[in-house]
């Protein structure tokens, strides 16, 4: 066993994870208008791509099946793995600027400009998936159908639940980018991210981003309901979202890893 790293994993240690996480979000607060716009959009047909994936495995299933509900959230972890390999901007993920914020590296203006940004092309992103879904007459095949019945459920759920269910969502995506930083190489990334993705989609939790493919998408397929519908959802589950893995994940580590860190370390 390498008496260096007790534990024998070639990992970074959770306080150096902590500090990457924050050099990282300083740097995505820098970003220029294009590139921010361009890495968010991408995100945005990433997730939906994941979502879509994870509709293909729910077909002709019974949706209170764990083990169906289990494959459906490791196909969706394709979405998180796009992001994360292929690099974008999401902005579930970077509820974790809350970590540079609380350390004085940048400012309230600077995580609101990339939240927001970022928010939006995350939505044209999504929505250019949902286009060529339709298109492509996916919303009419047998997958319609299933998203047309995820929707309904989701409208269903009231203020209450939809942020609880958001808050413990992004716990769990945030946890899966964190430990998508622990790893040095693209395996090791896979696997760290794919356990809590696929846990969010089995228990039922609320994602702002996959939302934003599978609420119009069902729509386009037939779900009852409406667009005043996906903007009431949206709204509770993003501030759930950016609880969960700004004020939970985030402020956690920080002051877990950070409290006592030397300045630019």
């Amino acid at each position: 066993m390498d008496s260096v790293n007790p534990t024998g994993l070639d990992a970074y240690k959770p306080a150096e994870i902590a500090r990457l996480i924050e050099q990282a979000g300083v740097a995505k607060t820098r970003l220029p208008l294009l590139s921010l716009l361009a890495l968010g959009a991408l995100a945005g047909a990433f997730i939906a791509l994941g979502a879509l994936f994870h509709l293909v495995v729910l077909v002709g299933g019974d949706p209170a099946n764990g083990l169906l509900r289990l494959a459906a959230g490791a196909a969706f972890s394709l979405g998180l793995i796009l992001v994360i390999v292929g690099g974008a901007e999401l902005f579930t993920g970077n509820a974790l600027l809350v970590m540079g914020w609380v350390d004085g590296q940048v400012t309230g203006r600077e995580i609101a400009r990339n939240w927001t940004l970022v928010y939006v092309a995350n939505f044209a992103g999504a929505l250019a998936i949902v286009a060529l879904a339709t298109l492509s007459g996916l919303d009419q095949a047998a997958l319609g159908k299933v998203a047309a019945a995820i929707a309904e459920r989701k409208f269903a759920h009231d203020a209450t639940t939809l942020f609880a269910r958001g808050v413990l969502c992004n716990v769990l995506v945030c946890l899966a980018v964190w430990l998508s930083f622990a790893a040095r190489d693209v395996t090791g990334k896979v696997f760290a991210i794919v356990p809590p993705i696929a846990a969010f989609v089995a228990l039922g939790l609320e994602h702002s981003i996959a939302n934003m493919f599978l609420l119009p998408f069902g729509l386009l397929a037939g779900a009852a309901g409406g667009w005043g519908d996906v903007a009431d959802n949206l709204f509770w589950v993003t501030l759930g979202n950016l609880v969960g893995g700004g004020g939970v994940v985030a402020l956690s580590y920080w002051a877990a890893y950070r409290t006592n860190a030397k300045p630019g370390i």
